[in-house]
């Protein structure tokens, strides 16, 4: 049999005669992909919008098929689709959203400030801010903290005194009240059949318009804070303001902006995600709880500030965080576009489709893990990794444009988590909580704890 003769077409999902899946993608986008996955197997095809103005969506679920895409084929499967687009519109065209060379560009004047050795360099920065938040904590003598919030805030401040150099407390309104609709403006947008002109003066465009110009202005605040330096300085800002080479030359106003806006979004979400869910979790399991501040106190008793060096000495800790970005992925879908016709995990995806992979799905394909909604750090044995495909989890994306960041995440994480752990108890009290899909991973209801100073 040819190679030809073993491609399958992909199933075409069930779903609503007028409207196709596009207010199952709209209203439920988890949700759908897991059905589809159950009942139509690991690539399916999404039909959404009415008759003659339907787009295809091309779903990838496996771990296989998913390597395919971001790495192994990489250079077929580009950041050209709809959504991209449209986000490419709404928060500019940094290193998130960039291709070819305008991303080689930027990634070259960018990777400097993450290197490893130079991320491990933070580490007394993130605790001191996860010190602040305890202190903070250990003022309300107890009582309950809603996580999300509470992390989005920290992790904004760790953003702020790492890679740009300021202080982001006045910045988190502003973040908080922008973003999540200009994402999720942008996500329906991506998913509609027919989109007005940006520039047409709808409710929803002005809207956008100006939450868009929020973002802009405090950027270029952080921007012009840094313009007077010397640019002998570590931080991200001070770095694009300065750097310039024979080859890229310097960054102009509009691409500063763009890429201080990128970090400012990418380079608090994830990391905010899984501290919030890590804790959460730990909170509604207390014999893991109790286990993991064991080992937190064996390592940082006495009160001292964690290190790099101590990551190595936490590998409970770490395999609960890599648990917690399991089941609840900062970045849930991942999408691209097909240049050219392919083959992914035996079915043909034709020239031009739009594609996604889903990282929310494949940590709970029960390929590859067993009673996959059960919380198990256990699952991260370094025995237990070495015996899953290779992307079977994948939070930070995967292949040449996995995420630059995600050293630095881990070690805010691990560390952060550390110092709260040690200091603290936490209780559930709310239960389990709702989630969804914008751009990223969304609660959609409180996840409060209670806390107690510990010792």
């Amino acid at each position: 049999m040819t190679m030809t003769a073993r491609v399958r077409e992909a199933p075409i999902v069930t779903a609503n005669p007028l409207l196709g899946s596009m207010n199952d993608l709209l209203n439920d986008p988890l949700g759908t992909y897991e059905r589809a996955r159950r009942d139509h197997g690991d690539v399916v095809r999404f039909r959404a919008g009415p008759p003659g103005l339907r787009a295809d969506i091309y779903a990838v679920f496996s771990a296989e098929g998913a390597q395919q895409v971001l790495a192994g084929q990489a250079a077929n499967f580009r950041k050209d689709n709809v959504f991209y687009e449209e986000l490419r519109q709404s928060i500019g065209n940094g290193l998130l959203t960039s291709q070819d060379e305008t991303y080689l560009r930027q990634r070259r004047l960018v990777q400097p400030l993450f290197t490893r050795r130079r991320v491990d360099g933070y580490a007394a920065q993130v605790a001191a801010e996860a010190g602040t938040l305890a202190a903070e904590w250990r003022a309300r003598h107890g009582g309950t903290v809603e996580l999300v919030d509470e992390m989005h805030r920290f992790a904004l401040r760790m953003v702020g005194r790492i890679l740009f150099g300021t202080d982001m407390e006045k910045a988190f309104d502003v973040v908080r009240r922008t973003l999540p609709p200009l994402q999720g403006y942008s996500l329906n947008r991506g998913l509609s059949p027919v989109k007005p002109p940006r520039a047409w003066p709808t409710p929803a465009n002005r809207r956008a318009a100006r939450l868009q110009g929020e973002l802009f202005a405090l950027c270029d605040e952080i921007v012009d804070s840094r313009r007077d330096g010397s640019g002998a300085s570590a931080d991200l800002a001070s770095l694009l303001v300065h750097a310039e080479n024979a080859e890229d030359g310097r960054l102009d106003a509009a691409e500063l902006r763009e890429q201080v806006l990128i970090f400012l979004v990418a380079g608090h979400e994830t990391t905010a995600t899984a501290l919030a869910f890590t804790l959460h979790l730990l909170a509604r399991h207390p014999e893991e709880q109790r286990r993991v501040q064991e080992e937190v106190d064996g390592v940082l008793g006495g009160g001292r500030a964690p290190t790099a060096a101590d990551m190595q000495a936490l590998p409970r800790l770490t395999r609960v965080l890599k648990e917690a970005m399991r089941l609840y992925p900062s970045a849930p879908v991942i999408g691209r576009r097909a240049v050219a016709g392919a083959d992914i995990d035996g079915v043909r995806i034709p020239a031009g489709a739009d594609v996604i992979v889903c990282p929310w799905v494949t940590h709970r394909h029960p390929a590859y893990w067993s009673e996959p909604d059960r919380f198990d750090p256990d699952r991260f044995t370094p025995e237990a990794e070495a015996e899953r495909p290779r992307y079977a989890w994948f939070p930070f994306g995967g292949g040449p444009r996995a995420c630059i960041g995600q050293h630095l995440s881990m070690l805010e994480s691990v560390l952060g988590l550390a110092v709260l752990l040690r200091d603290f108890a936490f209780e559930d009290a709310a239960g389990a909580v709702r989630v969804g899909a914008g751009v990223t991973l969304m609660a959609e209801g409180p996840a409060r704890a209670r806390i107690r100073p510990r010792g």
